[in-house]
C-alpha cells in the first residue's frame, strides 16, 4: 500500500495477482476470530478495516510506517476520533511508535470498538538485525596454529577449541608417546572431543567479514587431510587390570558388567584388543561403545550425518549384544538400496500433511507403491540424474545406491526423492483438488504453511520459492 490510500487489508489467501515483491512485513491481528487479520504489505500503509464491533464496514483510520530498525513502526491517526495504543490516547493527526504485540483500538474506548494486536512478521532482515554476536578475533583462534578456527572441535572437560586438523595431529602424536591425551592449551587430560557446529558457523562468518583472516586454499586442504574427528570421540579410559587378566581370552565374558567401553576392552576379538589410549565411538542407536578403527573396510559411520553406528562393525566381528555390551542391529547402517519404506516420512514436504496426503494419493492413483517410486529415484541418483543441491545430507554429491546411511538419513533421502517426484509429475495426474491450486510465493520454504491450515491447503508448497523473482 502506498500513500494513495490503497487498502492494507488482505485475506489469508492473498490475491495471486499481487506482486511477489509486495512483502507482508506486519499484521494487525484481531482478538475476535470473526474478523480477518489485516496484512500490511509495504513500508507505508493506509489501514482500512473494521472499527466498530457492531459493524462489518471497513474504514480508513490510520497509517503505519515501518521504522529503519525493522523491529518497530510509526502509527499516525488518520481518523477523526482519538484512538488507543497500549492504553494511551493518540489524537487526530498524532503519531506514536508501536512495537510487536502493541494493542491498538481504533476508537476512544475499549468497549464497542475492535481490538487489534500489532504483529511483526519475521523476515531474514529482522533476524539478521536481532541476532548479532560480538566475538573478539583473538578468542576465536586455535592455540596450536594461532589462526582462526577451521572446522572447529571442542575437547572436554576443559572445553578448549581447536582446528580439527590441528587437534587430530596432536591426538595422533600423543597416542604414540603416552597413554593419556592432554589438552594442548591447559594440559588437562582430554576425555572427549567432538565437532562444534555453532563455533564453526561463527568462525566462517568472521572469515567472510575479514578476508585477511582467510587461509590459503593449500593450507586449508592440508588441514582437512589431517582431520580425523568426524563425530564425538571418547578418549582412552579402559580398565588396564581387567584387560591384562583377559589378554589371552578369545571369548567375551558376559559377566564383566557395564563398566567397560566395549567387548574389545576386556578381550581380544578378531585379533584386536583396546589399550588405554584407544579412542572409542558411542553408537547413536544403542549407546554402546566400539573402538575407532580406520582402514578395516568395515563401516562405522553414516555418510549422511557422519554419526557412528556399531551394528555393522560388531556384525563383521561376529559379536552379539548383551546386558554388558549393547550392540545394535546391523540394519541400523545399510546401503541405500537395501533400506525399505512403507509410509511417507513425517519430515516429507516440510512436514506439510496436506502435501503428504496429495503425494500418497497420487502414487495410489498411478497404481504404484511408495517403494516402487523410491527405487526409481534411487536409480536416478545412482546415474547422477538428480540435482542434489537441496539434499540436506553430508557428502550428498558422493552418494550412490551403495552408500551406507542410517534410518534417519534414509528418511531425509526419501523426502528429497518425493519432492522431485512431485515436481516431475504433470498436474493432470494429481488429485483434482490439488491440480488447480496456485503456487505459494515462498514455495517449500513457506512458514505460513505450518501456522495456517487454510493456507497449507489452498496453495501448492511443493515448488521453488518465487518471491523476489523478477522473471
Amino acid at each position: 500500500m502506498g500513500e494513495s490510500g490503497e487498502s492494507a487489508e488482505c485475506s489469508a489467501s492473498a490475491s495471486a495477482s499481487a506482486k511477489p515483491s509486495d512483502e507482508i512485513w506486519a499484521k494487525l491481528v484481531q482478538s475476535d476470530s470473526r474478523y480477518p487479520d489485516v496484512e500490511i504489505r509495504s513500508d507505508k500503509g493506509q489501514i482500512r478495516s473494521e472499527i466498530s464491533t457492531a459493524s462489518c464496514d471497513k474504514h480508513r483510520w490510520c497509517k503505519i510506517v515501518r521504522n529503519s530498525d525493522l523491529c518497530s513502526a510509526t502509527l499516525k491517526n488518520k481518523s477523526s476520533n482519538t484512538i488507543l495504543v497500549d492504553g494511551a490516547e493518540v489524537g487526530k493527526g498524532d503519531t506514536v511508535v508501536i512495537k510487536d504485540r502493541s494493542e491498538i483500538i481504533p476508537g476512544p474506548a475499549k468497549e464497542g470498538f475492535v481490538s487489534y494486536k500489532f504483529q511483526i512478521v519475521s523476515s531474514p532482515e529482522i533476524c539478521q538485525t536481532l541476532l548479532k554476536i560480538c566475538v573478539d578475533v583473538d578468542h576465536a583462534k586455535c592455540s596450536i596454529c594461532l589462526n582462526i578456527w577451521h572446522d572447529v572441535v571442542t575437547v572436554a572437560p576443559c572445553l578448549h577449541n581447536f582446528c580439527n586438523g590441528c587437534f587430530s595431529e596432536w591426538l595422533r602424536r600423543s597416542q604414540e608417546k603416552r597413554s593419556t591425551v592432554l589438552c594442548p592449551q591447559c594440559r588437562a587430560v582430554v576425555q572427549f572431543v567432538g565437532k562444534n557446529h555453532f563455533l564453526r558457523t561463527i568462525a566462517e562468518d568472521m572469515v567472510k567479514a575479514d578476508s585477511s583472516l582467510r587461509r590459503s586454499h593449500d593450507e586449508v586442504a592440508l588441514l582437512d587431510t589431517y582431520a580425523s574427528v568426524r563425530s564425538n570421540l571418547v578418549i582412552g579410559s579402559g580398565k588396564k587390570s581387567r584387560k591384562r587378566e583377559r589378554a589371552n581370552t578369545t571369548m567375551v565374558n558376559q559377566s564383566d558388567g557395564p563398566d567397560h567401553h566395549c567387548s574389545q576392552c576386556v578381550t581380544v576379538v578378531g585379533g584386536f584388543q583396546c589399550d588405554p589410549s584407544t579412542i572409542h565411538l558411542q553408537c547413536q542407536e544403542c549407546g554402546g561403545m566400539m573402538p575407532s578403527r580406520t582402514g578395516l573396510g568395515v563401516p562405522q559411520y553414516c555418510l549422511g550425518c557422519d554419526r557412528p553406528f556399531c551394528g555393522a562393525y560388531w556384525s563383521a566381528l561376529g559379536v552379539t549384544g548383551s546386558g554388558s555390551y549393547p550392540v545394535c542391529s546391523p540394519d541400523t547402517l545399510r546401503p541405500i538400496s537395501e533400506h525399505t519404506i512403507s509410509g511417507i516420512p513425517l519430515v516429507a514436504h516440510e512436514k506439510n500433511l496436506h502435501e503428504q496426503n496429495i503425494t500418497e494419493s497420487c502414487i495410489r492413483q498411478m497404481g504404484r507403491t511408495l517403494q516402487d517410486v523410491i527405487s526409481e529415484w534411487i536409480a536416478k541418483l545412482n546415474n547422477r540424474e538428480i540435482d542434489t543441491t537441496r539434499l540436506m545430507l553430508n557428502h550428498a554429491e558422493m552418494m550412490t545406491a551403495g552408500t551406507l546411511v542410517c534410518s534417519d538419513c534414509y528418511q531425509k533421502l526419501v523426502s528429497f526423492f518425493l519432492y522431485w517426484f512431485r515436481i516431475s509429475t504433470p498436474k493432470h495426474l494429481l488429485p483434482p483438488e490439488a491440480s488447480t491450486r496456485e503456487d505459494c510465493w515462498y514455495g517449500y520454504a513457506c512458514r505460513t504453511q505450518h501456522r495456517s491450515e487454510e493456507h497449507a491447503r489452498k496453495r501448492n508448497h511443493v515448488c521453488r520459492p518465487t518471491r523476489g523473482s523478477h522473471s
